[in-house]
């Protein structure tokens, strides 16, 4: 075989080089592919988890009572000096501002009580935590004879509802408007002294038919907790 000349030399070199050159092309394109897919991978995360908005919960947790006035004998009546503790769950990645609103609490359709609900926020991924005091009292209940038997019973039920108006402020850019509505029932114990069995209707908005319990689990070690479905 005939010894290459120096042309045929260079040429297989440069053809060598022009190869070379298209396989780093090559892998440039791929990984250049595989990081836009990557990218839009975690912009789609970041939408769908960061940037989506909840609605946030507003619940009655618990209450106590400084005044406990009930009278069982003629013209049953109560009148309760109450510490209520409600909670607003946030579970948006910002966090969630209201304006002053007012809770009403009911005994059937008759209101018996209410409260101002300060402005304020609650903070990202928390659980806000607060105490109102108000009176409830059946002073609008004269001669109702539901009312006297349930107070005969031992069990005086309750509802109680409010609506909060505010805005989810994420990355402190963006800003929704979220409307949360409080639609809870309870029952005060008379022999006891306790509010029990409060339950919570979740948000129509949210799609859920079932009620919530409205307690906190009490072994919770900070504001991250959620309301315990039944």
């Amino acid at each position: 075989m005939p010894p290459q000349s120096k042309h045929d030399v260079e040429t297989a070199t440069t053809e060598q080089s022009k190869e070379l050159r298209r396989q780093k092309q090559k892998k440039w394109l791929l990984y250049g592919i595989a990081f836009i897919i990557f990218q839009a991978g975690v912009i789609a995360l970041f939408s769908q988890t960061v940037m989506k908005v909840h609605n946030p919960k507003f619940r009655v947790r618990s209450a106590t009572f400084d005044t406990f006035d009930v009278v069982q004998t003629t013209n049953p009546s109560f009148n309760l000096r109450t510490n209520v503790a409600l909670g607003i769950k946030n579970t948006n990645f910002g966090p969630y501002k209201y304006d002053n609103s007012t809770m009403y609490f009911y005994y059937g359709e008759i209101e018996v009580g209410s409260a101002i609900i300060p402005k304020s926020k609650a903070q990202f991924r928390r659980t806000k935590k607060f105490t109102v005091a108000l009176d409830l009292a059946s002073t609008d209940l004269a001669a109702n004879s539901q009312l006297e038997s349930d107070i005969n019973s031992g069990i005086v039920p309750l509802s109680s509802r409010s609506k909060l108006s505010g805005k989810v402020e994420l990355m402190l850019i963006f800003k929704k408007k979220k409307s949360v509505d409080m639609d809870c029932t309870m029952e005060v114990n008379i022999s006891t002294q306790e509010l029990q069995n409060v339950r919570c209707n979740p948000d129509a908005r949210a799609g859920d038919r079932s009620g919530d319990r409205c307690g906190f689990d009490s072994g919770d070690r900070d504001d991250r907790d959620f309301f315990h479905k039944r």
